[in-house]
Parts: structure tokens; sequence; C-alpha cells
């Protein structure tokens, strides 16, 4: 679209059977408590905040002193939120509501807290594309962004669209032509998140047209949509007139001009100024979106400190220096040679954050509420995986930068065997600077909550944090709470009853019961007893109790094993110590060259996740960035994204007419009214055969 347009109207789960079944024990008497659920919470009598701002509490492990509550939900016809703002003076929020990845599904919504539930939104604009940036101008005026455009409104006006005056219009957006002449439909990155200083000043974020701007091998030439006046994967700088406010553009008028203000950033959702920036010294701070690589710890998300003209690596560095190996000519000469390492071109990350968080919100927070978080940088991390899903708390300087500290420095893993990390490059660990967590234990829980995906944060004018949830269709807002924070909620595992179906199909294929028993007497009882509580191994056990007790254990770790997909699992990493996974079993860095058979024995593993299931393996078609998959009754359980394996035990479901069922690959992308026991199902056109 060139112009806007709008349609009418803490958990290690390194652990034995018995704290597992400690833990299904616990799952259970949740999920017989008296609660409703709403957006997959389970939400009871107890409330969080005072008066009419008292909100059903859900149960989310927070910081002691803090509650979160429900204020609105896909009851409230929530679509796809993802950005909130309130309104100067006025006890009124906005929030923009993609609408999902249809392109011109987007409104901007006004939410009054006050309204009785179900009756909190009114719709202001409707048919809008990719809305998401909501920020209140020098000129204390309501902007939002397009994937293209800047405009202004008033909300509070009896037809807001009649008020709406366009600042920007023609930046890139989902449609776009490379320099080479490609024309893309969907660019990886068109949301668009801006800032304005103090001086009226507006920095916008233009994302990469992809993920990593890889193209078939040797690269011999930089990044082209990268480069220019008009790179993509940067930040652009537009420079109001006189007065400090740009005017509202007419029909023919050409956008103000711009300049690359910083580059080589991938995806800069989670801008901040300092409140005193552009003074010289304050922080003007990025919350950079790295590349998706598979490995979990690798590679870390940033915290870029933003200084005109300079480059911050994309897509020929990541974490702190880390070449590419894609790049690697290209980094030998011209004006990136060495970029990563000795060019005064590159800045690099001022800290490290938890890899693949995906921070997407980034504020300083200023309020009475909370004085002990006064001045402090919130940050949310939107990430699925174990890193993301959190709101972190750094302490900062009095130039608002996160103090930093020397290595090692840690961070918590959610559902991880080893809870904790160290902040890692491939040379080791690295300085960072260490936070708090405001929100930590954001983990799926059936039965008490979905996976956490916070977007957008704002600070009322009477210190309270507000929050949208994207994947969830939540509006959420944080208060002060009284006594010891609740006890965390254990990490969801497998049910008893999803272990004894999968063990079935083990004990039905001669195969894969040979290569159990296999890797029991050579693997577990010759490497690993004594590190995992014996994996429930008990003297006078047969051996086909011994091949059963191994793996049903394995099948309780969460994340060990996804049946038909052992990439993904950490049997694998682990025993081949994969990227930032420690190696098991600890010292085995040699076994594969000292014990004969042993290489074997790893694939061996591979063989008996792999064919665990009777099915035909079937991955997400490419397209769309994720895929919808629902329970045998039609519930919606979530998001595959794209290329993720699927494992499909009847490519025709019985019991589904027109899907395909598969068994838990997606525990991240699950939300918590789902039950494994139910099985899962997808739409058999959204798949095609793994080569």
């Amino acid at each position: 679209m060139n112009q806007l347009t709008f349609q009418a109207g803490r958990r290690s789960l390194c652990v034995g059977v018995v704290a597992f079944a400690a833990v299904l024990l616990g799952f259970g008497s949740l999920a017989a408590s008296d609660s409703v659920r709403k957006s997959g919470y389970a939400v009871g009598t107890e409330t969080c905040g005072s008066g009419d701002l008292a909100f059903p509490k859900v149960q989310i492990d927070m910081k002691a002193g803090f509650c979160a509550g429900l204020v609105a939900s896909e009851e409230d016809q929530l679509k796809f939120p993802r950005s909130i703002i309130q309104l100067p003076g006025h006890d009124l929020f906005v929030v923009a509501d993609m609408g999902g990845w249809g392109h011109a599904d987007g409104r901007l919504l006004l939410l009054d807290p006050h309204a009785a539930g179900g009756q909190r939104f009114k719709e202001l604009l409707t048919g809008v594309e990719y809305p998401f940036g909501l920020v209140i101008g020098p000129d204390k005026k309501l902007y939002a962004s397009t994937a293209e455009t800047i405009f202004r409104f008033d909300p509070l006006a009896d037809n807001p669209r009649g008020t709406v005056e366009t600042i920007i219009r023609h930046m890139p957006g989902r449609r776009i032509t490379l320099p080479d002449g490609t024309r893309l439909e969907e660019s990886a990155h068109p949301l668009k998140q801006f800032v304005f200083d103090r001086n009226g000043r507006l920095f916008v974020n233009v994302g990469a047209h992809s993920d990593d701007c890889i193209t078939p091998a040797p690269i011999r030439r930089p990044c082209a949509p990268a480069e220019s006046a008009s790179a993509m994967a940067a930040i652009w700088l537009f420079t109001p007139p006189s007065g400090g406010v740009f005017p509202a553009l007419k029909p023919g008028d050409t956008d103000p001009p711009h300049t690359i203000y910083a580059r080589g950033l991938r995806n800069s959702m989670a801008l901040v100024l300092h409140p005193n920036f552009p003074d010289a010294g304050y922080a003007f701070l990025q919350g950079e979106n790295g590349r998706d690589l598979p490995d979990i710890f690798k590679p870390n998300e940033e915290i870029n400190a933003i200084e005109q003209g300079r480059h911050y690596g994309w897509p020929y560095c990541y974490d702190l220096s880390t070449p590419s190996p894609e790049f690697k000519l290209v980094l030998q000469a011209g004006i990136y040679k060495t970029l990563c390492t000795s060019n005064a071109l590159y800045k690099q990350p001022f800290s490290l954050m938890p890899p693949h968080g995906a921070p997407l919100a980034m504020l300083y927070y200023h309020g009475s509420k909370f004085p002990e978080l006064e001045g402090k940088l919130l940050v949310g991390l939107h990430g699925y995986r174990p890193t993301g899903s959190r709101v972190l708390i750094y302490d900062v300087d009095d130039h608002g930068f996160p103090k930093p500290a020397p290595a090692p420095v840690r961070y918590h893993v959610s559902c991880a065997a080893d809870p904790t990390h160290n902040f890692q490059t491939d040379v080791g660990d690295v300085a960072a600077a260490p936070f708090e967590e405001l929100i930590a234990g954001w983990h799926r829980v059936n039965g008490a909550r979905p996976q956490g995906s916070p977007v957008g944060m704002t600070v009322a004018e009477d210190g309270a944090i507000w929050l949208v949830e994207d994947k969830n269709q939540t509006v959420i807002r944080i208060d002060r709470a009284a006594g010891d924070a609740p006890p965390p909620l254990p990490c969801d595992t497998r049910s008893q009853a999803l272990i004894d179906q999968l063990a079935a199909f083990v004990a039905r294929d001669a195969q894969n019961k040979t290569r159990l028993t296999t890797l029991r007497k050579n693997l577990v009882e010759k490497h690993c007893i004594g590190c995992h509580s014996d994996f429930g191994l008990k003297a006078g056990q047969s051996d086909a109790d011994k091949d059963a007790t191994v793996l049903r254990f394995m099948l309780s770790q969460d994340g060990w094993i996804y049946p038909g997909d052992p990439q993904s699992g950490k049997l694998r990493t682990r025993l081949r110590g994969i990227g930032g996974e420690k190696l098991m079993p600890p010292g085995g860095e040699s076994l594969p060259k000292t014990e004969p058979g042993y290489a074997a024995l790893l694939t061996t593993a591979d063989l008996l996740v792999a064919r665990m299931v009777p099915g035909t393996p079937m991955r997400v078609k490419p397209g769309l960035p994720q895929r919808k998959f629902f329970s045998k009754a039609n519930k919606e359980c979530g998001e595959i994204p794209a290329a993720k394996v699927v494992v499909v035990t009847q490519r025709n479901a019985v019991d589904k007419p027109g899907f395909s069922r598969f068994f838990r690959p997606a525990d991240p992308h699950l939300n918590g009214e789902c039950s494994d026991d139910d099985g899962y199902y997808i739409r058999q056109e959204f798949l095609v055969p793994v080569q």
C-alpha cells in the first residue's frame, strides 16, 4: 500500500521418576480447581489491583511485590494485539490490533478499563495494514504506524477516521522490490516501530527484508538491500521543519527527507531514548532481534547503544564479533573488510541479551507505584524459545545505560535441564549487563496458563505497567501485590497417558525395541547412571522392564524427545555436544574416537526418535510465518513456524477428516487449554513430506 487506507466503519527438569510423578499430581490438582478459562488462563476470584482497576489475577511467576491482572482477552474480540498506550489525561488506552498477518485486517481500538467485561473496546480505525507503533508525539497527539506510513489522529473525535493526518507514506513495507529487481510480496520485517526525541526528530525502524540476506554461494558483495540511502535493516531519521512538528502530507506531496542514522540492525522493534537524549552522552538504546540460527544459545540478542553513522553488524556479524561464515569473502575486502573485528565503522553490542528472546518492547520506568523500578530499563522478550517469554529489569547508570558486569554472567533458561546459562560467544564467557526478571515463569502450564508472549508495554499515569500479548490475545495490567510471591508453577510435562501411548508404539516396532535395548545397555547403563537419578532403574528388573523404564524416563524430560524429529530434541544435542548444550555424558568428547561403536550408538538414538511413531514425517509448507493447529474438538492450540517438522501418524486422520495428527513437537507453541491426550491436528494442505 502506498498510502494509508481504511475500510468503512526455574525449574530444572533433571529429575527422577518420583519427582515427575509429583509434578503430575500438582497438575491434576490445578486442573481440578474451580476456575474459568480466558485466553488459556485459569482465573478465579482472586484479583490484582484495587477499586474498579481490580482485574482477575493470572498465575504468572513474578517478582515479589507484583501481580498481573487480566484486563481483556479473546472474549473481548482481541485478535492480534501488538502495542498499547495511554491517552494523556484520560484513563483510556489505545491498542493496536494487527488482526494477524492478513495484510489489511488491523484495527486501532479504544480501551476503557472501567467498562464492563466484554464492553471495554471501541473500534477507532479498521482495515489498517500491520499497525504496530503507538507514540504520543511532541505535540501531545497520538501517532501510529502501518507497514509503510506514520500518521496521527484524534482517538476521542466523533469520527476518528476524519482526523487522520499522514506524515510519512512511502517507507519500505510488505511488498518491496529488491535492488536486483526481485519482487517480494511479503518482506520478512515490515512492521514499523518509531520514537521521537525532545526536538521532535523521528527515528523509525526499517527492518531487514529477510532473516540473513544469504544468497547462493559464493557471496562476494555486501547485502544490497541494506546499502544506499534507502537501506533496510536500518534506523531512519526524519527531521521536522522549524517548530518541531511534521506537517500533514497533502495529495501529491513527497515524504519528508530522511537520512540513515544507523545500519546493520536486523529488526529494531525495541527502541528507547533516555529523557535527556539528544544531550551528549545520554542513551539511545535498541533491542536487536538476531538471526534465526537453530542453536538455542546462538546467537544472543543484543542491546545496542545507537550512534549516528555506525554499523551494528547485520548480516555480517553476530554476538560481539563473530563473523557470519556466509559473508567471509565480503569481510576480506572493500568497506566491510574486517568489519566484525577491527573496522572503525562497526560498533559492538553494548550488552548481550538471552538468545532468541526477541525483544519487542523497551522503556524506562517512571512512575509512583513502583519506586524500586524508578529510572530502570524494562525489556519485554516475546520469543517462544525457553529464553523468551519474560520481562527483564535492568539497573542503569545516570545516562540510561545498563550496568555491565564481568564474565561470567548467568541468565535464566525456562524449563531446561540446566536452568541457568552463561552469556557466551564462540570465544567463551563474556561480560554482559545482568538483570532481574519482573516476569520470569511464563512457560506453558496446561490448565493454568499459556506460554506468555509479551509485545507492547507502557507505563500508565498511575504507575501501573500495562502490556499486550499477541498469541494469547490479552491485555494485562501489573500492579502492587502484598506478601511473598507464590511458589513458581512447575514446568509442564507429557501426560502419563501420552507416555504410555508412545512407549506402546516402540514396543510394537521390532526394530525400535532392538534400538532401545542397545541404547539402554551401551549408553544409559554404561555412561549415564548416576547423572539422572539412575533413569529410574532398580535392581531385579527384567530387561524388558529396564527398557521401558529408561524410555519413560527420557519421555518425561521436557524437551528431550520430539517424536519423529530427532534434530529438535535435547537427547541429540546433549549427546553430540551441539551448540551451547553441555555434552552428555560429562567428559564424553573422546568417546566417538576411543569407544568402538559409539558413533553408531548416536545414530541409533536418532533412529529411535525418528521412527517412534508410525506415519509419514511432514513439515509445514513455506509461506506465512505460522500455521495454526487444533485439538480434536477444534480448539485452537497454537501455531507452528514454517519448516518445523511435525510427525503425522495418519495422513488422513480418521477422527478428523481433512487434518493430520502429530505428537507434540511444538511445545513452545501450545496454549494452556489443549491437552496432549486430545491430540494435535493440522490441516493437510499446510504440509509437505520431509525430504
